[in-house]
């Protein structure tokens, strides 16, 4: 899905990569939230904290399909 998809208060699911191990990703639940410091802008709420919603990021509206696509990504390594 698109960034310009998504409003504030949608539920979605990221595949989060692990910053302290490139290896290790995850499916996570998130909430698009406006941005608490750049008015006009969304962003995930995931693990408390607010990330910037950015074009490249891995977000999917289902599970199902976040899954799908993980599985295309990490199946085999």
């Amino acid at each position: 899905m698109s960034r310009q998809d998504f409003k504030a208060g949608d539920q979605v699911y990221v595949i989060y990569r692990n910053p302290h191990a490139v290896n290790v990703a995850h499916i996570k639940e998130a909430e698009v939230v406006e941005h608490p410091l750049h008015e006009g802008e969304l962003a995930l709420f995931l693990y408390d904290t607010y990330h910037a919603l950015a074009e490249d990021d891995a977000v999917f509206s289902s599970y199902e399909e976040a899954e799908r696509i993980y599985r295309d990504l990490f199946d085999g390594l």
